[in-house]
């Protein structure tokens, strides 16, 4: 496992405290996927179940699970919203949320519901600083 200080946490994406990050996209849509940090934790990502375009949950839901050499992990999103969009290159890459976790490595995209509930998550500094306490 990397160092916190080895890890990326791009300004322009949000997070949530359970480690999945949130970034706004054309349409009013926020992608989601899991930060760095978590993929860093997970290890080698093996598979990615995600859900069906269409489906709902509101915010902290479980929206899919990540498998991994070591666990399985759920995915809680960091929105609630209507998924819009399912990142379809992860069924047969599911190594992308590791190689690049903040880009070709996105779950989902949503419509949110409640479009406050962005104010609720925290900024690349914020989480950083979280990780900070999980890990002195």
């Amino acid at each position: 496992m990397k160092e916190i200080s080895e890890l990326n946490f791009p300004d322009d994406v949000r997070y949530s405290d359970d480690h999945e990050w949130a970034r706004r996209v054309d349409g009013g849509r926020v992608r989601v996927g899991i930060s760095d940090y978590a993929q860093d934790q997970l290890g080698d990502i093996v598979f990615v179940e995600v859900p069906e375009v269409g489906a709902t949950f509101a915010r902290g839901e479980e929206f899919g699970t990540l498998e991994s050499v070591k666990a399985v992990a759920q995915a809680l999103i960091p929105v609630g919203g209507e998924v819009a969009a399912v990142n379809g290159a992860l069924e047969e890459s599911p190594q992308l949320v590791n190689q690049d976790p903040y880009h070709n490595g996105w779950i989902i995209e949503v419509i949110p519901s409640d479009p406050l509930e962005w104010d609720g998550l925290m900024t690349g500094d914020a989480y950083l600083e979280m990780l900070k306490g999980l890990n002195p």
